[in-house]
């Protein structure tokens, strides 16, 4: 039989046991397959040993036995069943990061581009934050020196939740903000730098007010553009670094630090001819 595979989803969370492959389970998923999945994926093959998670779980309060669910799902799907689900939400805040083997972009028709090994950016050691620092007060907080000018970003974030975000902070300062700062704080964060502005998925009006409220207070990082299915709307080839003009890809962090799933060196010329 097939070798398993344990598969994160995102943005929807649903980790799937699988005997299809990564590929496999792409098309199986993908608009016209006997599920209707529609749109742009982020998969994640998670480590396996002896048909069992090689990882735990990060707690969440004892509502259901994740582990205990997984192992039954694996071991379904080893007496022949193609797939099985093992978590249906909240995969992506309960898996450590420390579990992804291998992270693959899938179009809507299932074709999928592998993302280069992961890149450690920056472990956190410092963990106080609190809503009132400035972004130079941010970047000594991880450790770095604040960078001699700042332009404002745009960051897709993909989870836990899809958004917009304008930012005046670099991505592994971003990345220590989100897990740390009180009130708003977010357990894990996956997100990309955006190339530039698109209008056509939210109004132009949006990106000058947010650029202007960043530059007028000096304590403001962040600000929310739109919420949305972005990963939808926006092409991969709009992401920093798909043709590696500068640093970026798929940027994952925790409150332990921020690591970086580039694109790969060459991008396949049948990757970029079908539709997103």
């Amino acid at each position: 039989m097939s070798d398993l595979n344990l598969i994160l989803t995102v943005p929807y969370g649903i980790i799937v046991a699988t005997s299809l492959g990564m590929e496999g389970f792409a098309k199986h998923r993908s608009p016209g397959s006997a599920k209707y999945f529609r749109g742009k994926t982020i998969q994640i093959d998670l480590a396996l040993e002896s048909d069992r998670p090689a990882f735990r779980y990060l707690e969440e309060g004892g509502w259901r036995d994740a582990q205990g669910d997984t192992i039954a799902a694996l071991a379904t799907v080893r007496t022949g069943k193609r797939t099985k689900t093992a978590l249906s939400n909240n995969g992506f805040n309960v898996t450590p990061l420390a579990a992804y083997k291998h992270l693959v972009l899938a179009k809507t028709g299932g074709h999928l581009l592998e993302m280069g090994p992961p890149v450690t950016l920056l472990e956190f050691v410092n963990h106080a934050c609190h809503e009132g620092l400035t972004t130079d007060q941010v970047a000594q907080s991880i450790g770095r020196p604040a960078p001699s000018g700042r332009a404002a970003r745009l960051f897709m974030i993909v989870e836990p939740i899809q958004f917009l975000v304008m930012t005046n902070l670099t991505p592994e300062e971003y990345a220590w903000y989100v897990t740390h700062r009180p009130g708003k704080i977010f357990r894990q964060v996956m997100f990309a730098e955006l190339k530039e502005e698109d209008n056509e998925v939210v109004a132009a009006s949006r990106y000058d007010e947010a650029r202007e409220e960043l530059a007028a207070k000096p304590t403001k990082k962040t600000k929310v553009i739109a919420l949305g299915e972005f990963l939808d709307d926006i092409p991969f080839h709009a992401w920093v670094g798909y043709r590696r003009e500068a640093q970026g890809g798929l940027y994952v962090g925790d409150r332990n630090g921020i690591s970086l799933w580039p694109f790969p060196a060459a991008i396949p010329r049948s990757w970029d001819i079908h539709y997103e």
